[in-house]
């Protein structure tokens, strides 16, 4: 298979989601066409833990990282915690991790609590964090600075500037995708025009975040490449110039190597 001219790094993609039972080959496929040589598949609940590990121990290009979705905590879970650290060790990441204030999500001082413990337990592992902080970024930072020396990434990050540039004195990275697509969105836009290209990240969160242009469509990790267009774009930079230094952000955050072969 010829080699893509652009050599790309999704930072955040639910690749063992059923959405993508049926096609998955296909689907690494045509991300390697894209120019996807590599990806970070996280996890948000324990039941998904077995099949995530199966999926990327499938080939050297897909990354685990383990962890317990704001979303999906509960009063019983403190056993997946203890579950949690067995996996650890081929973890590039402990996530998705965080805090959600959207109406719905389970009680925030449990929430809180596992989010806490966990890194925690980054802390004492030495690794790196997938945050998700959605309504609830200024509460996240708050408790980052209760965790000096953790660093990591705010998946999706729609926060302020001045947040962003606080998680980035913290040594964090900030993740893009779809939703940066979108002309409307012109405050998230305008942020990522601004930041250092050093503090971002590329990601789909595939199938999840449909892209402008693909409405209703399942996401997947082919589409980086329309997201990498709109962010070089917004900041008047070469597509190829941007693609070198978010992968090599994201490979200097997980501590992955380059990897070539076809997905």
């Amino acid at each position: 298979m010829e080699a893509p001219l652009l050599k790309l790094f999704d930072s955040h993609c639910h690749l063992d989601d059923a959405a993508f039972a049926a096609d998955r080959s296909e689907v690494l496929q045509r991300a390697h066409q894209a120019g996807v040589l590599q990806m970070v598949v996280p996890a948000y609940r324990a039941s998904y833990w077995a099949r995530l590990q199966s999926l990327c121990a499938s080939g050297p290009n897909l990354h685990p990282a383990y962890g317990i979705h704001p979303g999906f905590v509960t009063e019983d879970a403190d056993r997946d915690l203890r579950r949690l650290e067995a996996y650890l060790p081929e973890a590039v990441a402990i996530g998705e991790i965080g805090l959600d204030h959207w109406p719905g999500a389970p009680d925030l001082a449990l929430q809180q609590r596992f989010l806490t413990q966990q890194l925690a337990m980054a802390q004492a592992a030495g690794l790196p964090v997938i945050l998700h902080a959605r309504h609830a970024v200024e509460d996240v930072l708050l408790t980052l600075r209760r965790f000096p020396g953790v660093r990591g990434v705010v998946h999706s990050f729609a926060g302020s500037d001045v947040q962003a540039r606080q998680l980035i004195g913290l040594g964090f990275l900030l993740g893009f995708g779809g939703a940066v697509t979108y002309p409307r969105a012109r405050r998230l836009r305008a942020l990522v025009s601004g930041l250092p290209a050093t503090a971002i990240l590329l990601e789909t969160d595939a199938p999840y975040q449909p892209l402008w242009g693909h409405p209703g469509e399942r996401n997947e990790p082919a589409l980086l490449a329309e997201i990498l267009n709109t962010v070089a774009g917004l900041r008047g930079e070469s597509a190829r110039d941007l693609a070198a230094i978010t992968t090599a952000n994201a490979r200097t955050l997980f501590s992955i190597s380059a990897q070539e072969q076809p997905a």
